[in-house]
């Protein structure tokens, strides 16, 4: 025991109290957790019911007068036209360019060396 549960027992025994150490006997584990029901619900108090409310509906509008429609007169026939536009011909299409192979560079000159004929023979 520590000495302040010391003391606390000596003074527990010299007033008459019987006291028990707490490391001689654990205290038993805890019940198993029980869900707890809810509780009862209160008695519904009855209130007097609202009162009723009054709509007013706002009337509806008077009829519009008639509405008076200005039609847009149809233009003017236009003049006859005596002028005649003709499309003007396409431009003519790009000249291409044809680029030619070059002929081949002509070959390099060879040079022969023929045998010198051999000296005449002498008898």
């Amino acid at each position: 025991m520590t000495p302040m549960a010391a003391v606390l027992a000596l003074l527990l025994a010299l007033s008459g109290m019987v006291v028990i150490s707490a490391d001689k006997y654990p205290s038993p584990s805890p019940p198993p957790y029980h869900y707890k029901s809810p509780p009862p619900h209160p008695p519904k108090e009855h209130y007097p019911p609202p009162p009723k409310k009054h709509y007013y509906y706002k009337s509806p509008p008077p009829p519009s007068p008639p509405k008076h429609y200005y039609y847009k007169s149809p233009p003017p026939p236009s003049p006859p036209k005596n002028h005649y536009y003709y499309k003007s011909p396409p431009p003519p299409p790009p000249k291409k360019h044809y680029y030619y192979k070059s002929p081949p560079p002509p070959p390099p000159k060879v040079h022969y060396y023929y045998k010198s004929p051999p000296p005449p023979h002498k008898y």
